[in-house]
């Protein structure tokens, strides 16, 4: 009987031995790696510390980054601790901006991907070619120097019947001035919004009035204009998606903004230098 008892526990014990051994989790974001004196590192803190390392860093071999990372972490949270929990000021109101950026930044993004679904993609390079019109090009020549009154004198010499190409060689202070001031074929967005909004008002062979820019004055002479084909979806999706994305985080910052309750108390004796002086917040 006791025979009996003993070989079925034997089998018994053979079969549980058998049995699968239950799998163990996958690492993952809350995966504790280390314990400095109660306070946990995870693979979360290491994944986000990596992320925020220079490109160079991040080149690295996987192994010699995990062990020089977690040991950052771990002398960090040793440092860190030595505080005994006493945050300096500075250092909560650095926190606190790190964590409203962070939080704006999400919102941001989040309106920005559904801002760019294919179907506004699609609606959007719809609306923008539907009539298969790609919109203007412009082939112009411009003369450059350095004041308004040089620029003054060009127009007039031009008025009074000199050659524009001439006039530039000798004149213009651009690179393009050996070339006889020609620029080229270009469409709308290329050009400074000065220079841009001087040649949309010019006819084929029309020269302009001077115009300044960051550059300096222009004279400039719009030798043609003509219509473009609509551009393939592929080839301008990315552009779309950029002015999308641009147009609904507008429209939310300034939704946001106009919805919430804004104050911008009065403060007397506010110099705005004030901003440089770091010692008001170590103190």
């Amino acid at each position: 009987m006791r025979k009996g008892i003993t070989f079925l526990s034997g089998v018994a014990m053979s079969a549980l031995l058998m049995l699968p051994v239950p799998a163990t989790a996958a690492p993952h974001a809350n995966t504790v790696v280390a314990v400095v004196n109660g306070e946990e590192i995870t693979i979360g803190h290491m994944i986000l510390s990596r992320a925020t390392l220079p490109a160079q860093y991040q080149q690295l071999p996987a192994d010699v980054l995990y062990n020089a990372i977690l040991d950052q972490l771990i002398q960090q949270t040793a440092l860190k601790q030595a505080l005994h929990g006493e945050v300096p000021h500075y250092i909560e109101l650095s926190l606190e901006n790190e964590s409203r950026s962070l939080l704006a930044a999400e919102v941001i993004e989040t309106v920005m991907r559904k801002a760019t679904t294919e179907e506004d993609l699609l609606a959007a390079y719809e609306a923008e070619y539907s009539d298969g019109d790609g919109g203007d090009e412009f082939n112009a020549s411009h003369i450059l120097v350095e004041t308004e009154e040089e620029a003054q004198i060009v127009k007039l010499e031009l008025d009074a019947g000199a050659n524009f190409a001439t006039l530039a060689q000798e004149k213009s202070t651009g690179p393009s001035g050996p070339s006889g001031g020609e620029l080229g074929w270009f469409g709308k967005g290329r050009m400074v919004p000065e220079f841009e909004e001087a040649v949309l008002k010019l006819k084929s062979g029309e020269v302009s009035d001077p115009i300044q820019t960051q550059f300096g004055w222009h004279v400039i002479i719009l030798n043609e204009r003509r219509k473009t084909s609509a551009p393939e979806f592929e080839a301008v999706r990315e552009e779309l998606a950029t002015k999308l994305q641009n147009e609904a985080v507008e429209a939310r910052v300034n939704e946001l903004t106009t919805s919430a309750e804004i104050e911008r108390p009065e403060v007397e004796d506010l110099d705005p230098a004030i901003l440089q002086n770091l010692d008001l917040v170590r103190n």
